[in-house]
């Protein structure tokens, strides 16, 4: 799995990455949300995980500005941030994230909470089941 982790806490980038790299998957990190947009756009990604509080932009801003691009692939953006008041999952999952995720991770089940979260969105031409029925 390709994954761009758009996280400006250098503790937290290095913790995600060596957790998703352990399991033999390929990481890119960006350390704010323009360079983490640029990447997005030039290089074909499984899944985005995107802080919500960014120095340069916040990360509602960076998923809301992706989705909307004529020619966005369509990798789902899983918020992993610490925002977690009532509404903020809200927030993150109207500005265009497929998932939210609160901080502190836990290392034990971080890897298998992403995979958890692909699993069950639809991949590019597939329909949810209730659709086909």
């Amino acid at each position: 799995m390709n994954v761009l982790i758009i996280e400006d806490n250098e503790h937290n980038l290095y913790l995600a990455q060596f957790l998703l790299e352990a399991k033999g998957h390929q990481v890119v990190g960006a350390r704010d949300g323009k360079s983490g947009m640029a990447l997005a756009q030039q290089r074909g990604f499984d899944v985005i995980l995107l802080d919500i509080q960014l120095p340069d932009m916040n990360g509602h801003e960076v998923a809301r500005i992706l989705t909307t691009l004529p020619d966005w692939s369509g990798a789902p953006i899983i918020a992993v941030t610490s925002f977690a008041l009532s509404g903020d999952r809200e927030k993150a999952l109207t500005a265009g994230c497929t998932a939210y995720l609160e901080k502190p991770i836990d290392p034990e089940q971080f890897v298998a909470q992403i995979i958890q979260i692909l699993k069950a969105q639809p991949q590019k031409g597939e329909y949810p089941q209730w659709l086909i029925s």
